[in-house]
């Protein structure tokens, strides 16, 4: 079993202005800052127009629910890879080394009369009986409240 999340994010810029945002260490750093992770680490490597983004960050699971926390304990970690083959077209990878579950998926930006829409389009899977499916539920969930978080970030970083 697997859940499917389908998310967008809408910012009033021009594609290659949501695409530097999207490159800047910064800015990654600074939606960690704001989602108050306890650590995080972020390398970009650019080449032309393809580029790859790592964020690897530790969360604190004070608030996710006690099945959920008995599997990951007090902190979890999060390793995020973006492998971007264009200016609008990544795929997206997302690991929780030692833990039995991942998250596949593509992000894809698409400008519109100045106007730039991110899409994140992911397939979550937890391979564990009986809860799988719940704890695919609760990250589908922590997933969707990250991506408004980086939304956010992102205006305030695009109006600076």
């Amino acid at each position: 079993m697997s859940r499917r999340l389908h998310h967008q994010m809408t910012y009033d810029a021009p594609l290659a202005a949501v695409v530097e945002m999207l490159a800047d260490p910064r800015f990654r750093e600074a939606v960690c800052e704001y989602q108050r992770v306890l650590r995080s680490d972020v390398e970009i490597d650019r080449s032309g127009d393809a580029m790859t983004v790592i964020i690897e960050q530790v969360q604190h699971t004070e608030r996710i629910p006690s099945f959920a926390k008995k599997f990951v304990g007090d902190e979890i970690e999060i390793v995020q890879r973006e492998e971007w083959s264009s200016p609008d077209t990544a795929e997206l990878h997302v690991t929780i080394p030692g833990k039995p579950g991942h998250m596949d998926g593509t992000i894809t930006l698409v400008e519109t009369d100045g106007t730039t829409v991110e899409t994140v389009d992911v397939e979550i899977k937890v391979n564990l009986p009986l809860v799988g499916g719940k704890i695919e539920g609760l990250v589908s969930d922590l997933l969707r409240k990250a991506l408004v978080a980086e939304e956010r970030v992102g205006h305030d970083y695009l109006s600076a």
